[in-house]
């Protein structure tokens, strides 16, 4: 990924924040003849050492599983929110002109090897480990156990498990940091009037990135 200095976001808690948040990313495999992805619900497991393992699984119909090459390496891409942004919120504009439309967003690439998994209790354990995380915080939570054991029996018998070794992250903010301090309250100030779900996450964003720098 290109990541321009100023865009780099290499603080590791705060990528793994951000992963947990957003929960899914495009896992991207080669199949041998082109480019094949499947957006699926992961977790950032850095338990192991290094930058850890990037765990999920698949549909059994998915056939993008069987036909992977595990000897090239895959990506997965988690996505947050992005908008763009508009020159005409910039005091700088009406100064001297000099300045384009461009896009905020922030980011995330794993790569590694990719592994598929078929044992009951490797995908027993991903999928608990997946539902804990998005059902902790419910008062009437759903555990996994709350379902007929041979029903998850035979769920689990449709899912195949994915697990990358990571080998490199790469996080990218790109929130406005290459601009004046004014320049980058007229945007966040123009993406909260365009008061759109992705226009006020991104200026949240620029807002909370500027009291971490």
């Amino acid at each position: 990924m290109y990541i321009p200095p100023a865009f780099v976001l290499d603080d590791v808690e705060r990528v793994a924040e951000f992963v947990e948040a957003v929960g899914a990313a495009d896992v991207v495999t080669f199949d041998g003849e082109q480019p094949i992805s499947s957006l699926v619900p992961v977790i950032w497991d850095r338990s192991g050492g290094g930058h850890g393992r990037l765990l999920a699984h698949l549909s059994i119909a998915n056939e993008q599983w069987r036909t992977t090459r595990t000897d090239v390496r895959a990506l997965a891409i988690v996505h947050g929110p992005q908008a763009y942004i508009s020159p005409s919120w910039y005091p700088s504009k009406q100064e001297h002109g000099r300045a384009v439309p461009t896009w905020n967003y922030l980011s995330v690439h794993f790569t590694g090897q990719v592994a598929f998994h078929q044992d009951p209790e490797w995908l027993r354990d991903i999928v608990t480990r997946l539902t804990d995380t998005h059902e902790a915080a419910r008062a009437d939570r759903w555990h996994v156990t709350d379902a007929p054991p041979s029903f998850i029996d035979g769920q689990l018998r449709g899912i195949v498990g994915v697990e990358m070794l990571i080998e490199r992250v790469e996080a990218k903010a790109k929130l406005s940091q290459n601009r004046g301090e004014a320049d980058r309250r007229g945007a966040v100030e123009g993406l909260l009037a365009d008061a759109t779900p992705s226009s006020v996450e991104v200026a949240d964003l620029m807002e909370r990135h500027a009291r971490f720098s």
